[in-house]
This record gives C-alpha cells, structure tokens and sequence, in this order.
C-alpha cells in the first residue's frame, strides 16, 4: 500500500519504455516493416540507456 506514491527511478522509467516500444514493434511486425524497424531502433537505444546507467 505504501508504494504505491513511490516514485520511479530514471531505470524504472526506461524500462517500462523499452517494455512498450518492443510491444508495438512486436506488433507492427507483421503488418507495418518501416515503422517496426523504427521502434525496433528506438527500443535499442532506450537500451544503451539503461545499461549505461547500471554502470554509473
């Protein structure tokens, strides 16, 4: 009950980013290819992202 006023941190955020745009690029892969690769793209850079934050 408590956590539920818990604000999520910067990694938190970018996962559930990442999470959302592999869904969509799941889903336009069959029917849109153009729009798939460009979530697909994004999804990998919301993914250096994250990594680059578990380093620091």
């Amino acid at each position: 009950m408590f956590g539920l006023f818990k604000k999520l941190s910067e990694e938190e955020k970018l996962k559930k980013q990442y999470e959302k745009l592999m869904a969509e690029w799941h889903k336009l892969s069959t029917t849109n290819r153009a729009e798939s690769d460009k979530k697909y793209a994004e999804a990998q850079l919301i993914s250096a992202k994250i990594e680059t934050l578990k380093q620091a």
